[in-house]
């Protein structure tokens, strides 16, 4: 969609492409497989995508008028925002760091402690989250009934009884979020047969997908145990030895158990050399810091999660133990989920442009 500018006088009038209209279908490699998570209440329709991606972008959304979703899930940054912490209407900072949107069509455990089953229920909540975008829904709903063309296009989508209301609100913006496939990195290209990787890309992969066997002389690094498929995660919850007693419980803090304390959701790695800093709470600047935390500073704990106890290169090691030649192949396979096709998208891109026109 491109939003044009018409002039008349000193007056500015926004001028929208035609909606479309019809099921919206998705377009990504068979080997992602079609276990997608989309509600039957809420089939996926072209001018749901087209209404979704207007309230993606939107900031009217917020109490200040001025964060939208966009604001922590950038495209150029895979949908996160870069930063450790994102910063709320009210000035103070989320309590994790904000998490990429790629690929959610797959997914059902949204949040780093999975405490929403559908995009539906995760839109909601930091719409309504004081510290974050902190507005409730009734606020959302009379501001868009005021401005233009939400009106109209709500009917168009949801019929004129349904209208705009906290309901079609969330489920626009989960149309439109689950639109955001990324499917054409260089690794992709490589299962295709279109890319020849390096010797130290091939190294990295090789790395990524092995458990180490110092027995069999076999190194690895460990990482599909977590970070497996072609889509590089398993709707996991891991506790991944940050920390011996951790300040944020992950999983833990919703499920109360002991072994739940500190595990997390293992996150897609699609793009993450675009989306430091690393971790739910940002601990980690680089990719190398991420390497030499799996590498040699894996902290012990109850809640531990198993594929860390003995995993090491050295036999009878407590440490994963990686080369540094060998930390340096992980990250450069890890640049090949690298998706400039999907960062560049203009169909997952901002439609709205904020014009100031003086009568000269």
């Amino acid at each position: 969609m491109v939003l044009l500018l018409a002039f008349v006088g000193t007056i500015t009038s926004w001028t929208y492409d035609p909606v479309p209209i019809g099921p919206y279908q998705f377009n990504y490699p068979t080997n992602f497989g079609n276990r997608t998570f989309i509600p039957d209440d809420n089939p996926t329709t072209k001018e749901g995508v087209y209404l979704g991606r207007m309230l993606f972008y939107e900031t009217a959304l917020s109490a200040n008028n001025k964060i939208s979703c966009g604001t922590c899930h950038q495209q150029a940054l895979a949908f996160t925002d870069g930063k450790a912490f994102s910063t709320g209407v009210d000035g103070s900072l989320t309590s994790r760091s904000s998490m990429s949107l790629a690929n959610m069509l797959w997914s059902r455990k949204l949040f780093w402690d999975g405490r929403s089953n559908a995009l539906e229920g995760q839109a909601a909540i930091p719409m309504q989250n004081p510290h974050e975008m902190g507005q409730m829904m009734q606020t959302t709903v009379r501001k868009l009934s005021r401005k233009m063309p939400y009106p109209e296009l709500f009917d168009k989508v949801f019929g004129k009884e349904e209208g705009i209301n906290g309901v079609t609100i969330i489920k626009a913006i989960a149309q439109f979020e689950r639109t955001l496939i990324s499917a054409n990195s260089k690794y992709d290209q490589y299962l295709q047969g279109k890319h020849k990787p390096t010797k130290q890309e091939l190294q990295g992969l090789a790395l990524f997908n092995n458990a180490p066997q110092p027995a069999k002389s076999i190194r690895g690094a460990n990482c599909s145990r977590c970070h497996g498929g072609v889509k590089t995660y398993m709707e996991l919850f891991h506790n991944n030895g940050l920390d011996t007693v951790g300040k944020d419980a992950g999983i833990g803090s919703l499920t109360a158990l002991a072994t739940d304390q500190g595990r997390f959701k293992a996150p897609t790695l699609r793009n993450i050399a675009l989306t430091a800093p690393y971790m739910h709470d940002g601990r980690f600047k680089n990719l190398d810091e991420v390497l030499d935390h799996y590498s040699d500073h894996i902290k012990t704990s109850a809640a531990l999660s198993d594929i860390f106890r003995g995993a090491s290169n050295r036999k009878d090691g407590t440490q994963l133990s990686l080369k540094a030649d060998e930390k340096k192949a992980i990250i450069a396979f890890l640049s090949m989920l690298t998706d400039d096709t999907f960062i560049h998208d203009p169909r997952f891109s901002d439609p709205h442009i904020a014009a100031t026109i003086s009568n000269k």
